[in-house]
């Protein structure tokens, strides 16, 4: 139902998102995910090590996301915090650039007459085994601090999800270390 060209809706949720934000606590209803394992085309769909998990989230939890990183970034930007060489997750950057930048360097400091090595690292199930509190410290020494800091704080506690498979759900579990990978947060 529209309203005025305005969803009935919006009223409601801005009110909601407000008072989260002013708060600092996230409603426990937007901190559920279900997660769907996604199968990743290799050699036998038997092995549950060919899927990866995807969590989905609720509409009303992305949209609150959304608004905090919105504001969070913002704040990142305007007092350039994030670190020059931070490729991923950033606009106008990619991991493509990282590795121009790579590549670039490493043509330089052989024209230099000097030795040049890389380490590639991929960092199994990433997104699964962030500490939180590694995560708020860092985002304390960004200067997310008070109502803010104890938002994401909450944002991180009492996280629970579930697995669907073939319309069968599992139990509901709490999660103690991770991110949702469906967050843009």
């Amino acid at each position: 139902m529209i309203k005025d060209n305005i969803p009935v809706i919006i009223n409601p949720l801005t009110h909601l998102f407000n008072l989260s934000i002013s708060s600092g606590i996230v409603p426990d209803k937007l901190k559920l995910a279900k997660v769907v394992p996604v199968y990743k085309n290799k050699c036998e769909s038997c092995i549950p090590g060919n899927y990866r998990p995807i969590s989905l989230l609720s509409v009303f939890d992305k949209l609150l996301e959304k608004v905090m990183y919105a504001r969070r970034y913002s704040y990142l930007q305007a007092h350039n915090i994030l670190y020059k060489y931070q490729f991923g997750f950033r606009k106008k950057y990619s991991t493509s650039m990282a590795l121009i930048d790579f590549i670039e360097k490493n043509y330089q400091n052989q024209n230099d007459g000097k030795l040049c090595a890389g380490v590639y690292i991929d960092l199994l199930k990433a997104f699964d085994t962030v500490n939180h509190d590694i995560l708020l410290y860092k985002l304390h020494n960004y200067g997310i601090c008070g109502v803010i800091y104890d938002w994401f704080r909450n944002y991180l506690t009492n996280r629970q999800q579930y697995t669907c498979i073939g319309g069968v759900k599992s139990s509901i579990f709490c999660i103690s270390c991770g991110v949702p990978q469906a967050s843009v947060l």
